[in-house]
């Protein structure tokens, strides 16, 4: 079973067209929209090709109406994206958002994964790698447990489980300008990313009424896989 874990996709179409098409199922972690151009045709692809999916920060923003909580550099962007996108989702995209489990758990060939955006215990954290704090997680006895929500992709052992976070697709900061995700095969998973056409979600976005250093700070990340200067 070929299994296509993605996180992260911030209403970036042209990145998620450009993921592999060629898996069994999809695993969605979170933080389908806000950032991106294209909010409604991201819900669209995810509601259409997803087996399992769990809520993201953003999500829960939309959804909710409420501050997605983002880290200081990203504030923003995060606010003025979060207007616009708010005003062009359907009220049935909206609930779907609502409707997203914050975890979820699901077996594929005998192996169990854990999915959650940040961490088990918090939407919002921001926990690197190397955090000592992953091995206070229990993670449902899992053998594979996916994160997302630092947009930064790794894979670590964690005493028998795998930990893995895919990256972003949408909004990457680990200083490539490509869509990140994960396969999950014959029993291994392989970080992977894949170039997409980062200029035409750059001209959308130029188009939307955003101030000018909102536009440009969302272009420098998109253009350089990276926050922007301070």
């Amino acid at each position: 079973m070929r299994v296509l874990i993605i996180s992260d996709l911030h209403a970036n179409l042209e990145a998620v067209r450009a993921l592999p098409a060629g898996y069994d199922r999809l695993l969605v972690l979170g933080d389908l929209v806000n950032y991106g151009p294209d909010p409604a045709a991201v819900v669209q692809f995810v509601r259409e090709r997803a087996a399992t999916v769990v809520r993201g920060n953003h999500d829960h923003s939309i959804g909710f109406d409420e501050d997605p909580r983002c880290s200081a550099r990203f504030r923003a962007m995060a606010e003025e994206m979060r207007r616009y996108t708010a005003s062009v989702l359907s009220e049935e995209d909206q609930q779907y958002l609502r409707s997203l489990p914050v975890q979820a758990e699901v077996t594929l060939d005998g192996t169990r994964f854990f999915l959650c955006h940040a961490v088990p215990s918090d939407l919002y954290q921001y926990r690197p790698e190397d955090s000592p704090l992953w091995l206070d997680e229990a993670f449902a006895g899992a053998d594979v447990a996916l994160v997302g929500h630092t947009h930064i992709p790794f894979g670590r052992v964690l005493s028998s489980r795998l930990l893995v976070n895919p990256g972003s697709v949408g909004q990457p900061k680990n200083g490539r300008a490509e869509a990140c995700y994960a396969v999950w095969e014959d029993g291994r998973v392989k970080l992977e990313s894949v170039p997409y056409d980062v200029e035409e979600t750059v001209r959308k976005l130029s188009r939307l009424p955003l101030s000018a250093t909102v536009f440009d700070d969302l272009a420098f990340v998109l253009r350089h896989g990276a926050a922007p200067p301070q």
